[in-house]
């Protein structure tokens, strides 16, 4: 088992774990916002000992990576993704992406997906087409929303890092939900590892940025994974979309799941994600 950082074409340092035998298939797992490579633990585990190779980084400006003040944005996300997997030279993987993390798949995917790199792709509970609301997508969130975001975190960004995992990320604030006070210790930890300005960012890259280019782009078998009581990423404009611009999608909706369910229904999820690979 290997961590370790890579340095990209603009200094920045990328840090990345990187487990298990270099002949099995990788697994790349992208967080969400503004989490790390650690958002990952109960699947990076589960599929080391089914016989993948895993691989997490924290996305520039998250956890350990550097603090940046620049590139906070999905292009150069996903060209940090097409540096670190020529560094591990990663063929035939398969990219999992959660929340923002999907975003940055799907633009990785759609642009340096070719050559035997990636053979499938997972898009959970994730931002794409476009989270916003515009003209061409009127059932988006209106940009109040994410400047309300921005106000936050510019305002106390650890009471905000701890308001959001105990309510709406989780389904926490759903009555009869089973909280769990070190997921929420878990998250804020996370958060409050990465720096600021680039958390306040990348408010902006998962919300204004449209990816129904790259998901029209993308060849290779997806699967759509979203809980349809996702509070972060409403499913009606992000997943029920995707699934239709996509060439060679599957739609996977899961009743009453959270924006985290990763977490919360790891079992549930872990079992689906070993049949995609699989299949």
């Amino acid at each position: 088992m290997t961590s370790n950082f890579i340095t990209t074409k603009d200094g920045t340092q990328i840090f990345y774990k990187d487990w298990g035998s270099k002949d099995a298939q990788p697994v790349v797992f992208h967080h969400g916002w503004p989490l790390s490579a650690d958002d990952w633990d109960a699947q990076m585990l589960f599929f080391l000992h089914q016989g993948f190779r895993v691989v997490a980084h924290d996305r520039r400006g998250h956890g350990r990576s550097s603090q940046t003040e620049t590139g906070n944005e999905m292009d150069t996300y996903a060209a940090d993704v097409a540096e670190l997997a020529a560094h591990l030279d990663l063929k035939n993987a398969i990219h999992v992406g959660h929340s923002t993390g999907g975003g940055e798949v799907a633009r990785y995917v759609a642009q340096y997906g070719g050559g035997g790199r990636v053979a499938k792709a997972v898009l959970m509970g994730a931002v794409p087409p476009i989270m916003l609301k515009t003209e061409n997508n009127p059932g988006g969130l209106p940009l109040e929303v994410f400047d309300g975001f921005r106000a936050a975190l510019a305002a106390n960004r650890a009471q905000f890092f701890r308001d959001v995992p105990a309510g709406p990320f989780y389904g926490f604030n759903r009555e009869g939900a089973t909280v769990s006070e070190g997921v929420i210790a878990n998250w804020w930890r996370q958060g409050m590892m990465g720096g600021t300005k680039a958390h306040y960012d990348c408010i902006k890259a998962f919300s204004e940025t449209d990816f129904t280019e790259d998901l029209k782009a993308i060849d290779v078998p997806v699967l759509v994974m979203h809980g349809d009581d996702d509070q972060i990423v409403p499913i009606a404009d992000s997943a029920l979309l995707a699934a239709k611009l996509l060439k060679n999608g599957t739609l996977k909706v899961y009743e009453g799941f959270p924006h985290g369910m990763a977490t919360t229904h790891a079992d549930v999820i872990n079992a689906d994600l070993l049949a995609f690979f699989k299949g």
